[in-house]
């Protein structure tokens, strides 16, 4: 393996050396694409993303067959006559995270219903949280946490103390109370990372997959950032009830969404109170959780809003303040009376288009992102007749004729998350791999976990790939199948905006300036007269930023459980040897049946054929055994790069 091979291919040069351009030669055979005696990265880039539109313009896959020609918006359940290994890999697809070739046959040899119901689980995960092996971070005073540093500072000379840290009569009296502010910011951030990569975790080894899809679901849905809220333990407790009532009643989880102090702290609960009410908060219900757009006006805003004054968290505790809670008439959505925030609740489920609006966002999430109006008010019908029963409506759903009507196979594209974690699946590996980060490759992705860009969630369908996304799933690709020995953990190593200046302020202490001459910004004079300027400044100060960052970042490293960094056990040879596969047509065949929902055309087949034969000196796998993983490995990063890998 040539060195320049992978420097080239992540960094993105211009002009590919001899060995990528053959190896790019091979990748666009594929795609059925002439190639010229020069090919650039970028335009060999959009021409994956031109590929990736048409296969998504095209079904995805094959035509309809005889027997699925009126599939499409049919809820009736699909007949056990025609359940086959096909259908029982788009529904461990798009109802969980794909599957192994075994277990696609085991899913298979059921009965349609009984997959599905196995798929579903049994029941609901009320223990969730507390399997989460806490760090350890969390020390008393630091809840409720200011909404900035000078609002700490501020709330220290009031009072005499703050995040549990009291003034103190040294040098800088205020010091430990902003380092305790500094590191609760690191501290919850790098935690927060630990949630999500235990809920990856989760996600690989589920045996109760729809579960764990409709949690993401629900997190996107009611979307919450730790970056506003800065308490991992909040972030926890509403992925929590996403499991132990994302199958449930909707009514019960919009309330319990609604009191959940993640959201109250998102949507700034604080500030709604009698005669000033947030109407932000009410608009988010209707716009976003419940109804859709248009569909309620401004007034309907207002007087909703007052309903839910005096709703506030203490802790991780919901409660209402009652002083602040505005118990006059209020007029809603033609209603009148002295409602409530449950009783707005009760009042917006009661209306049709509710129903519609849910049943149609999760169709789209499971389905089709394209539907009829006919469809549409269908699915909401149905919604509403099960009493908002979340669990019977995705039975009904997974058993119809649409969803597993041609037009809805190989038609979707797969979210980051989903891209990740069937890849890990389709290879049997047990935890999710330290390298590549998982939180650091779904960010580049775009679905970064406790991270959603806005209230409104993430964005599906399209917004997943553009030119650069689609390149960022390849290199992805190619850090699995060949491991980055540069990477740098970022949960040791601060690589925040203010990292370097952590860092300079580390390197000067230890040679040992004092605070103030080593929190100057990094560049700046460190001669003796600027010590001694510093040691004047230092007597003048009541607390240093930047020395307030630095300890903050040394104590939370400190404290937080490290995620561990090991590799993916990746063993393509033994699957090979062990699938007793004996030319390079059948490896490409076999990657194609475990890897792919959307087959490949055959020239593109005999291509990559061609590929890993020309890389193996050889088309007979048996005598190249002893050295055949590193070639397996790049046919395998072509096959997960190519436009049909991203469709499920």
């Amino acid at each position: 393996m040539e060195k320049k091979y992978f420097q080239k291919l992540k960094a993105g040069a211009s002009k590919p050396p001899r060995r990528v351009f053959k190896f790019y030669r091979a990748m666009l055979s594929v795609l059925d694409i002439r190639y010229h005696v020069v090919i650039y990265y970028k335009q060999f880039n959009l021409l994956l993303y031109c590929c990736l539109l048409s296969l998504l313009l095209c079904g995805g896959v094959e035509a309809a067959s005889d027997d699925q020609v009126s599939w499409r918006g049919d809820l009736s359940s699909i007949p056990a006559s025609v359940w086959n290994k096909k259908r029982a890999r788009h529904l461990l697809e798009r109802a969980g995270f794909g599957g192994t070739p075994d277990v696609v046959s085991q899913y298979a040899n059921l009965k349609p219903r009984e997959a599905v119901l196995l798929l579903m689980g049994k029941g609901f995960e009320e223990e969730f949280e507390k399997r989460f092996p806490h760090s350890g971070i969390y020390e008393e005073g630091i809840d409720p946490f200011p909404s900035s540093r000078p609002a700490t500072t501020e709330l220290a000379k009031k009072n005499g103390e703050a995040l549990g840290i009291q003034v103190n009569q040294s040098t800088r009296p205020l010091q430990a109370i902003v380092n305790q502010f500094f590191y609760w910011l690191r501290a919850s951030r790098l935690e927060t990372d630990r949630v999500a990569y235990w809920w990856a975790d989760r996600l690989l080894n589920s045996k109760s997959p729809v579960v764990d899809k409709m949690a993401l679901f629900w997190h996107g849905h009611f979307a919450v950032n730790e970056d506003k809220v800065r308490d991992y333990r909040k972030m926890l407790k509403q992925l929590s009830l996403f499991y132990s009532n994302g199958l449930g009643n909707f009514r019960e989880l919009m309330i319990g969404v609604a009191q959940d102090p993640a959201m109250l702290s998102f949507l700034d609960a604080g500030v709604n109170v009698k005669g000033s009410p947030n109407e932000n908060f009410a608009r988010e219900i209707m716009e976003l959780f419940t109804m859709g757009p248009g569909n309620y006006t401004e007034f309907d805003i207002r007087e909703g809003a007052r309903a839910f004054t005096g709703w506030n968290f203490n802790s991780l505790e919901f409660v209402i303040n009652s002083e602040d809670y505005d118990s006059g008439e209020k007029k809603f959505l033609g209603r009148v009376g002295n409602f409530s925030g449950v009783d707005v609740i009760d009042i917006i489920l009661e209306q049709p288009v509710t129903a519609e609006f849910l049943a149609s966002k999760i169709y789209k999430y499971f389905v089709n992102e394209n539907l009829s109006d006919v469809l549409r008010k269908n699915l909401g019908s149905s919604f509403r007749s099960m009493n908002y029963e979340i669990r019977p409506f995705l039975e009904m759903l997974f058993l119809s004729k649409d969803f597993y009507a041609s037009e809805n196979i190989g038609s979707r594209i797969k979210s980051p998350v989903e891209f990740v974690i069937s890849t890990y699946k389709k290879l049997e590996l047990s935890k999710v791999p330290g390298s590549p980060d998982f939180n650091l490759v779904t960010g580049a992705l775009g679905q970064r976990l406790m991270h959603p860009p806005t209230v409104a969630g993430w964005s599906y369908g399209n917004s997943w790939i553009t030119p650069s996304l689609l390149i960022e799933r390849g290199n992805f690709a190619l850090n699995l199948m060949f491991p980055d020995i540069e990477f740098i953990p970022q949960d040791k190593y601060p690589v925040y905006p203010s990292g370097p200046e952590i860092i300079s302020v580390h390197q000067r202490l230890r040679k040992g300036y004092n605070i103030t001459a080593a929190s100057q910004p990094p560049g700046l004079d460190s001669s003796e007269e600027m010590m001694a300027m510093s040691n004047d400044m230092s007597t003048q100060e009541n607390f240093n930023t930047r020395y307030a960052s630095y300890r903050g970042w040394q104590k939370a490293i400190e404290k937080v459980i490290p995620i561990p960094r090991h590799l993916a056990k990746i063993d393509l040879t033994k699957m090979v040897l062990r699938e007793k596969l004996l030319s390079t047509e059948a490896v490409v065949s076999y990657f194609e049946e475990r890897f792919l929902t959307v087959g490949l055309d055959e020239n593109h087949k005999v291509e990559l054929a061609r590929f890993l034969e020309s890389e193996l000196g050889t088309n007979d796998i048996s005598s190249a055994r002893s050295y055949m993983e590193e070639s397996l490995r790049m046919l395998l990063h072509l096959i997960l790069s190519t436009p049909e890998y991203q469709l499920g």
